[in-house]
């Protein structure tokens, strides 16, 4: 038999429900704990205000009778006098006298009370023993006193109608208590739902994500952290679901790269073997060709993954370009003048960056060369330096063709050949630009690409000055 494991919603749900009921209860009992220390208050203020005149009546018939002999055995003379108060003040009130029976307690009399003489013994009241902590009140005249009332302690209540009264606000009290959590419930419900919405869109789309839909999306709705939380996860799909077409047009790209020269192969081979061609040095240079075109791309292929994983070795140490580059173009002048192009440096006298040797060498090659094949015979290629106070930008513009804008912002993608002059004839695998930009990357630089004043393409590389090392200063 499964369990039920309550899901977050339901969760959420019990956890403000509970935290209500708690409060709800904690109220219930404050309340309740206030109003019976209050109630038994105020019947005390009440006694003693009855007490004090019940004093200050029977001080006054004292004085009229000159002693205790009329009050003896008479509670009813007693009550009259209470009553004469109550009297007072519903006439004061509404207008009319007060019930009930003469010979027994007011209604606003709550406790036992007892009328002694100076001698503490009983006039009126109950035979029970008067209690040693009850309400005193002396009855005082001409400034002798001549007697006391006593009333009992009011500690809890006593009367019926006092305690039905306790017990119908009790009643009262928790029949709010429980329509209060009704509608705590009533409104909890909905409230976890529409706070926990986002949160499942989120959920929902994670499941879809991790299933290979890189398309998903989630409503981003409000400015909260679940909101900013639902931008994240859309970037994260985006992201993921543009590497996934990368990496589809990689692959195509490189079974696209691989294929012509493994055809050209085949062809040549098949021709040898059916006796189409015959099998001479100037075919053996052919298949030499096509087999140096298949190692440059796999030579390539992995200078690119070694440098996007961060596994080409780099041995940093100050480097002067200025010397890197005249190196650089000096191995490729003769080549450049074979193809009738000039090459023109224009360089400061020395700038130190801190950097591999090695690697920005290969980066100078790789731009060099592809200035090489991509540009017409008879144009140019100008390398020139400006040093800022803490960067280095080298420029290297070639001269025609050129490309359009929107082909401008593709150059540093894999694979990618322009159209024209700038395509497969021209040699390359379309990899050197991307190697070039994880060396600049690698060396806290910048690679970028715009139109050349010579009608060609301009790369500019930017990469940090060492202001501590000579020759930067």
């Amino acid at each position: 038999m499964k369990l039920w494991r309550p899901g977050i919603t339901a969760k959420l749900f019990l956890a403000i429900l509970t935290t209500c009921i708690v409060l709800l209860i904690s109220m219930h009992w404050a309340v309740r704990l206030s109003f019976e220390h209050g109630f038994i208050d105020y019947i005390k203020r009440g006694n003693e205000q009855r007490l004090q005149m019940l004093s200050d009546a029977l001080g006054e018939q004292y004085a009229t009778h000159g002693n205790w002999r009329f009050l003896r055995g008479n509670d009813r003379f007693v009550f009259q006098i209470l009553r004469s108060f109550e009297h007072e003040g519903q006439d004061d009130k509404h207008g009319g006298p007060p019930g009930g029976p003469p010979d027994m307690p007011p209604h606003g009399w709550r406790t036992q009370f007892w009328v002694v003489d100076q001698n503490a013994k009983v006039l009126v009241g109950p035979r029970a023993p008067i209690p040693p902590d009850g309400t005193r009140r002396s009855i005082v005249v001409n400034g002798v006193g001549v007697g006391a009332v006593i009333a009992s302690p009011v500690e809890r209540l006593t009367r019926n109608t006092d305690i039905n009264f306790d017990r119908q606000q009790r009643r009262t009290s928790w029949l709010i208590v429980a329509l209060a959590t009704l509608l705590t419930a009533l409104a909890t419900f909905p409230l976890a739902r529409g706070l926990l919405a986002p949160v499942k869109r989120l959920v929902e789309g994670t499941h879809r994500l991790a299933a290979g839909d890189f398309s998903t999306r989630v409503t981003a709705t409000g400015a909260d952290e679940l909101g900013r939380l639902a931008q994240d996860f859309n970037q994260l799909a985006s992201t993921l679901e543009r590497n996934q077409q990368m990496r589809r047009d990689f692959m195509a790209d490189i079974s696209h790269e691989l294929r012509t020269p493994l055809a050209v192969l085949r062809g040549e081979l098949e021709a040898i073997q059916d006796g189409v061609r015959k099998f001479t040095p100037e075919s053996v240079v052919s298949l030499q060709a096509e087999v140096g075109t298949l190692t440059k791309l796999v030579d390539d292929l992995h200078q690119l993954s070694m440098s996007d994983e961060g596994a080409l070795a780099y041995q940093k140490a100050p480097t002067d370009i200025v010397s890197l580059l005249e190196i650089a173009a000096g191995a490729f002048r003769e080549r450049f003048a074979s193809r009738g192009l000039k090459l023109s440096l224009k360089m400061p006298e020395s700038a130190r960056v801190f950097g591999d040797p090695d690697r920005l060498m290969q980066l100078f090659n790789n731009l060099l060369e592809n200035s090489l094949r991509y540009t017409d015979s008879g144009g140019q290629l100008q390398i020139s330096a400006e040093k800022s106070l803490h960067h280095l930008t080298l420029e290297f513009a070639d001269s025609a063709p050129g490309v359009t804008d929107q082909q401008l912002e593709m150059l540093f993608e894999r694979f990618y050949r322009t159209e024209g002059s700038r395509n497969r004839a021209s040699g390359g695998s379309g990899l050197g630009l991307a190697i070039c930009v994880n060396i600049v990357a690698a060396h806290g630089g910048k690679l970028t690409a715009a139109h050349s004043p010579f009608g060609g393409v301009s790369i500019k590389v930017e990469l940090p000055l060492d202001r501590d090392l000579p020759g930067n200063v």
